[in-house]
């Protein structure tokens, strides 16, 4: 009886197992949603930092900011008053810059550097910024991390999340059309 037993369930096996195969349906998986929460919570921390940069940029009393359209606030050091060309893409410039943080700790000490205007990489929020100068100028800039190295940080000195500012003086201009 022991022997019929094994023997049922042995058949019973071998008829199971020769079935065909079905093919799995992918596992549904929310990316959609996931996208949605990460763009609604980043909203919300983008909201929160430029309400923190808004007060600060009103406690300075020394300089008078004002806001761009493009998410920076900027206050002038030294303004050009007579000239009206401003670099235009594609434009070189020479400018000199460096890089704090928002207590005045350099992480980037002042340096100069040759800029194609919106055709290389450079910090998002001063590649607008450079547009609003005028040669011989002199602006500061206060910048959120979303519109400077953002979550990512720059992997050396600016960290993640990090709002910085950068004083900017626009040596020289050359217009595309003088080369």
């Amino acid at each position: 009886m022991k022997h019929k037993t094994i023997l049922f369930v042995l058949v019973t096996l071998v008829v199971i197992s020769c079935k065909e195969p079905q093919a799995r349906r992918p596992k549904q998986q929310g990316t959609t949603n996931f996208y949605k929460e990460v763009l609604k919570e980043n909203k919300k921390l983008n909201a929160l930092e430029k309400k923190r940069l808004e007060q600060w940029v009103a406690k300075d009393t020394i300089k008078e900011y004002k806001s761009s359209p493009n998410g920076f606030w900027y206050a002038y050091i030294t303004k050009d008053t007579l000239n009206s060309y401003t670099p235009q893409v594609e434009d070189l410039v020479m400018l000199s810059y460096d890089v704090t943080d928002l207590h005045g700790m350099v992480l980037y000490e002042k340096k100069e550097r040759s800029y194609k205007v919106d055709k290389e990489d450079f910090i998002p929020a001063l590649q607008d910024g450079i547009k609003l100068m005028k040669k011989g100028e002199t602006i500061t800039f206060v910048i959120p991390s979303y519109r400077a190295f953002g979550v990512t940080g720059d992997g050396n000195k600016i960290a993640v999340n990090q709002p910085i500012q950068s004083t900017v003086t626009l040596i020289d201009i050359k217009s595309k059309k003088e080369e």
